[in-house]
């Protein structure tokens, strides 16, 4: 029989944890309301396989085409009034992917169990990104649904033909990457020891090495003695990052240094902004209040300092503040954006505004990215052959140097 681990509080306010043994998820959640505990997490522990308890994750992530598909064909269904329930059983007997089918199956149960679809969809942050959880919200709490179904599917598939692009656009400097750098260990480790003894011999006569071969030669000999501990601590210092970077304070942390980073950091700010604009538009021309829009928006960016300040300018506005004043104060938002959204409030069209501001910066990410793609592979080239140059320099130069000597 299936076990489910759960957190629960009893009635004496405490919570509890353990384990109960059930048939499935319905009779779990019996078994806990008779023993008077509400259940605050309640997950399959037969789900949670091996690859799932292992630093980095061996399970098979979900293409985006076939999420974006998936989300197209609930919206689909939905319109056609085919029930939640319903809509949400079909897409898992039909889901070709096992993993796709199981996640479906527990948001059903989850939405059977009277929990709302975006809060089930938001149990699976490995499955469904902040994004499509965000719309999903917006769209129950407009009452437009399918119409957000469908523009999480838009958008999944114009993030996946953008990622696409880049990784096309990448394969050549990759490939010139991790050569370059085999290369260069290759002669660092195995190629400059063959000159050790040139190098000694040179000593002995006095002739001295130049900085440049001494500098090689210490490379040499650490990665020959410390190489294999190097690697070791590369892969443990990579399990630490990933477990810092599942905390709060580490993803905070991550999202402040994404955005410092040279060229990229101005794409993964605008890429929030745009988001961010682009939900919050959606919401406030469906008519939902500005202050539950800023709410749900606010985690549809995907970068904490900007959810931060949305949720601090949302508490600005219910003491009668205009939205762009605490916003400008955020030092987030670009300046242009920020003149956009002040005529917008004056004239009153402030939904409208916000979607094309979407639109433009779209647009501009992707010229910025082309440019920064086509900027890496001249960038990967030289530095690979500034690498290589650097040791044909540090074992060529002594030869150079005892040549005019001899003259």
């Amino acid at each position: 029989m299936p076990e489910f681990a759960y957190t629960a509080r009893a009635s004496s306010g405490q919570n509890e944890t353990g384990t109960v043994s059930a048939a499935n998820r319905h009779e779990a959640l019996r078994s806990l309301a008779d023993r008077a505990l509400f259940p605050l997490q309640l997950t399959d522990q037969k789900s949670e396989s091996f690859g799932e308890r292992l630093p980095f994750s061996l399970r098979r992530k979900i293409k985006p085409e076939v999420l974006a598909d998936t989300f197209t064909q609930l919206s689909d269904l939905l319109e056609n009034g085919v029930p939640l329930l319903d809509s949400l059983r079909i897409l898992a007997t039909q889901a070709t992917e096992p993993r796709l089918a199981d996640v479906l199956t527990q948001v059903k149960d989850q939405v059977a169990d009277g929990t709302n679809l975006d809060d089930a969809l938001e149990q699976f942050p490995d499955v469904f990104p902040n994004l499509s959880v965000s719309m999903v919200r917006a769209g129950l709490e407009g009452a437009f649904l399918e119409e957000a179904l469908q523009r999480v599917s838009s958008f999944l598939r114009k993030q996946d033909a953008l990622r696409a692009q880049v990784i096309g656009a990448l394969t050549y400097p990759l490939i010139l990457a991790v050569g370059g750098i085999g290369v260069t260990l290759f002669l660092v480790i195995f190629v400059v020891p063959m000159f050790q003894g040139f190098f000694d011999r040179l000593e002995r006569a006095g002739t001295g090495l130049p900085a440049v071969t001494i500098i090689l030669l210490t490379l040499s000999h650490f990665l020959l003695r410390y190489g294999l501990l190097v690697a070791a601590g590369c892969a443990g210092l990579a399990v630490l990052t990933r477990k810092l970077l599942a905390t709060e304070a580490g993803l905070y942390w991550a999202d402040r240094w994404k955005l410092r980073i040279p060229l990229a950091g101005t794409i993964f700010h605008e890429s929030a902004v745009s988001r961010f604009c682009r939900v919050l538009g959606t919401l406030l021309r469906n008519g939902v209040p500005i202050l539950k829009s800023l709410e749900i928006s606010s985690g549809s960016s995907g970068n904490r300092l900007l959810s931060n300040a949305i949720t601090e300018s949302a508490e600005h506005i219910s003491t009668g503040e205009p939205l762009s004043r605490p916003l400008a104060d955020s030092g987030l938002i670009p300046a242009p954006v920020m003149a956009m959204i002040r005529v917008a409030e004056e004239s009153n069209s402030l939904d409208d505004v916000l979607v094309k501001i979407a639109d433009r910066m779209d647009q501009k990410i992707q010229r910025r990215l082309d440019v920064m793609v086509r900027m890496v592979e001249p960038m990967m080239l030289l530095l690979i052959g500034g690498m290589v140059m650097f040791i044909i320099i540090g074992i060529l130069l002594p030869v150079f140097d005892l040549n005019s000597t001899f003259d």
